[in-house]
């Protein structure tokens, strides 16, 4: 396929510029975030799968609580349970409630049964008190302290988590331990998702070599192919793995031929500059529409785009150093997958935090230094780089557990001065 038989998207006047119309000029990284989800023409398809099968997918349809969550009024605690009179102190011990054996007849006044946590409370009942305070006997219960009981304490009321006809969980939502525990307490046993969205991923060039082989004397290990197909499953997508693709522009064609038939995107980085052995350029060219960019960010000023095949599969050229490939990801990749699964655009989660030291950055330039937030006793944020700050230092965003951001208007950030700061994703 050549260039000219790829269709280009239609200008939306209204909306933020299609990719292919920013030509080699040099964006902001708003602008760079906004005009590539121009790129996701429709999003991934919607599937059903079981519940137990289904965490970490965002969900397609809003799940609707069909019953009341707790369904029964119950006890939150064991013990008694009474219609309280003040000052009460004998009351007459009429049977048991258990969890699964709820006690059916109506209370009288003044009679009590013992109660255990989540038992529905018996009708006639409106309190439970705590065991601990209580002296059981076999036909009569002695509260103590009476004066301590309130009417109405340790009763979880029916639907005070959710009440039916509610919206539990919106469409939307990704599916984390939490909403999967509350999807299953109101029975759902299967749900509605997106599809994963398959992101082929690939990396070329003669030096780059695989890890656990041999490294020649002029070679690198391919970093960039497990750093980017990492964060893609971070955020919720299937990784298409294409391997590290020889320096041959047929091949290079094959497999991205390939990839923009199977996948909802295709990922790579470096490889796409001006260089003599910049195959993956020509390769792309053939088969699809590209855009150059220069984006006013450090680390990670180059930025390829474009659509690739009949499918017009979005593809994104990340540059080459390990952390600049990690920086963009998080900036322009990682919407794109949530547009994906027809999510609104939204920009990264941001936190304000207190400098702990100096940084300097430059005017008209988006700089991202890789940092350590932390907060002190009375909850406040603090934040430190993590020290040399290269683009090809990979330790810096193994130390870091944010990102600071100084935005294109800030030169310089004294100690004590508010910093914004996005958060990463880390395991304890």
């Amino acid at each position: 396929m050549t260039p000219s038989s790829v269709t280009p998207p239609v200008k939306n006047p209204d909306g933020p510029l299609s990719c292919f119309d920013l030509d080699d000029r040099q964006l902001s990284v708003k602008q760079a975030r906004d005009t590539l989800l121009t790129l996701v023409e429709t999003p991934v398809s919607r599937e059903r799968i079981a519940l137990q099968t289904a965490h970490g997918r965002r969900l397609a349809e809003s799940i609707t609580a069909a019953i009341d969550v707790p369904q029964n009024t119950n006890a939150a605690m064991d013990g008694i349970a009474l219609a309280w009179q003040t000052g009460k102190t004998h009351w007459a011990l009429a049977g048991q409630a258990l969890a699964g054996v709820p006690f059916t007849p109506t209370l009288a006044p003044g009679e009590c049964v013992t109660i255990a946590t989540g038992a529905p409370l018996p009708n006639g009942a409106d309190t439970v008190i705590m065991r601990e305070q209580l002296e059981v006997h076999a036909d009569h219960v002695v509260v103590n302290s009476p004066e301590r009981v309130r009417a109405g304490q340790n009763v979880r009321q029916a639907g005070e988590d959710i009440a039916r006809g509610s919206v539990a969980l919106a469409a939307g939502e990704r599916l984390d331990a939490a909403r999967l525990g509350f999807a299953a307490s109101l029975g759902a046993g299967d749900v509605a998702v997106y599809r994963r969205p398959r992101v082929a991923l690939f990396s070329t060039g003669s030096e780059v070599t695989a890890p656990g082989e041999a490294l020649p004397a002029a070679g690198i290990f391919d970093a960039n192919r497990f750093t980017l197909g990492g964060l893609a499953r971070e955020h919720g997508a299937e990784v298409i793995d294409l391997g590290i693709l020889p320096d041959c522009p047929a091949a290079i064609r094959k497999a991205l031929a390939r990839a923009a038939a199977d996948a909802d995107l295709v990922l790579t980085s470096g490889g796409v500059s001006m260089g003599q052995a910049d195959y993956t350029r020509e390769a792309l060219d053939a088969i699809g529409q590209l855009a150059f960019w220069r984006v006013a960010m450090r680390p990670g000023r180059p930025l390829a785009c474009g659509l690739l095949g009949e499918a017009r599969t979005p593809f994104v050229g990340l540059p080459g150093n390990p952390v600049a490939a990690m920086v963009a990801f998080l900036q322009f990749v990682a919407p794109l997958l949530e547009r994906l699964e027809d999510r609104p655009p939204r920009p990264p989660a941001r936190l304000q935090a207190a400098a702990d030291e100096a940084f300097t950055g430059r005017e008209g330039r988006c700089d991202f230094i890789r940092g350590v937030y932390t907060a002190d006793a009375q909850g406040r944020l603090g934040v430190r780089s993590t020290g040399a700050q290269g683009s090809g230092i990979l330790a810096s965003m193994v130390d870091a557990n944010c990102l600071i951001e100084l935005p294109d208007t800030c030169a310089a950030v004294s100690p004590g001065d508010t910093v914004t700061i996005q958060p990463l994703r880390r395991d304890p």
